[in-house]
């Protein structure tokens, strides 16, 4: 059962994040920008300038109370403890922001916005060190955990990218509906009318693993290995495109959230395991040997194109709103899931001992 926090927002709450401190911030339209106790009551309130949509908020790892906010095409700097006017503003994109992501040693921070290009700014000099592009709207970027220079990308030209700060190329590109028209899928005719723009992206804790949430309902995991990455796990559990993807601290648990009102719990890891144990059969070993038995029989299996049958929920939440965002709190001594969506609260759910 959900509880309601209320009292923050006047219209829809965009955005969340929590700090190491457990402390909640939520972001809103029109510059709303809302921090939270563990009870749920609103401990303090602000507007942001210019009143732009707050899309993306991220606290600092090492100063638990320095808070980024992206708003517009502007990034703010705040002290959580004292909500007052920004401490710095840097204005370094040209389009609205819409995901920032700082790396865990607090020396660069990343903006995406709606021109496809990722900012990256060097957070002592203040300068923008690289410019990095996508060719339609960057939707979400990631640094990964323990690898400051290396962070991921994805948008709506339905590109995943893997970056490292030394090159201004990417590393690794897929394109997700080439991967689903490779593995021949039997929705791969559907894909035109549904095309996998990608909406959001998250790291593992181990910083090798990620997850991508795209509008044909699949949530597709990549592993990296030195300069690429490959597909790993592709399932389908939402009806409609996956706006948010989560994976909390304990190794591979992911949450999906979707346009279908949904909220999904996955232990991805389960079936990663069932991976490993094979290496030798990568995915796109599997997606060959799926191939050549599938022309024989003159249809493929619908599991040959990276798609584990096996892969099912292990938690349903019929939140019934489309979801804006997820985030992962510990509240009250146990481990809660907050649901930003289209109206001016957030909802809170309890989350089975994992």
């Amino acid at each position: 059962m959900a509880v309601q926090w209320t009292g923050g927002h006047s219209s829809s709450v965009l955005c969340l994040n929590v700090s190491a401190e457990g402390l909640v911030v939520s972001g809103g339209e029109r510059g709303e920008l809302t921090l939270w106790d563990g009870g749920g009551a609103a401990a303090g309130r602000l507007r942001l300038p210019e009143r732009d949509d707050v899309t993306s908020v991220v606290f600092s790892a090492r100063r638990p109370s320095a808070l980024y906010a992206s708003h517009g095409e502007t990034i703010s700097v705040l002290d959580v403890r004292s909500l007052q006017e920004p401490l710095e503003r840097f204005h370094v994109n040209e389009e609205e922001i819409n995901c920032l992501s700082l790396n865990d040693t607090d020396s660069s921070l990343a903006a995406a916005d709606d021109s496809g290009a990722i900012k990256v700014m060097d957070l002592e000099s203040k300068k923008v060190t690289r410019s990095l592009r996508h060719s339609n709207i960057c939707s979400s970027v990631a640094f990964r955990p323990q690898r400051p220079q290396s962070l991921v990308s994805c948008g709506l030209d339905m590109q995943v990218m893997l970056w490292n700060l030394q090159k201004a190329r990417p590393l690794w590109t897929t394109n997700l509906q080439e991967c689903d028209t490779e593995a021949d899928s039997p929705q791969s005719a559907g894909q035109f009318f549904n095309p996998p723009l990608a909406h959001s992206l998250s790291v593992a804790s181990c910083g090798n693993v990620f997850g991508c949430g795209a509008q044909d309902g699949k949530v597709r995991i990549f592993r990296v290995t030195g300069v690429k990455f490959e597909r790993e796990l592709e399932f389908q559990g939402h009806s409609l495109g996956v706006s948010q993807v989560l994976f909390m601290p304990e190794a591979y648990w992911l949450l999906s959230g979707g346009n279908d009102g949904k909220v999904l719990l996955w232990d991805v890891g389960s079936e990663l395991g069932k991976q490993q144990k094979s290496p030798a059969k990568s995915l796109q070993r599997r997606k060959a040997q799926a191939a050549a038995s599938g022309r024989k029989n003159g249809k493929l299996n619908k599991v040959s194109s990276g798609e584990q049958a096996g892969v099912v929920p292990k938690l349903t939440i019929e939140h019934g709103e489309k979801v804006n965002w997820l985030s992962c709190a510990e509240l009250k001594g146990s481990r809660r899931v907050l649901v930003a969506d289209q109206s001016s609260s957030m909802s809170v759910y309890p989350l089975p001992e994992l």
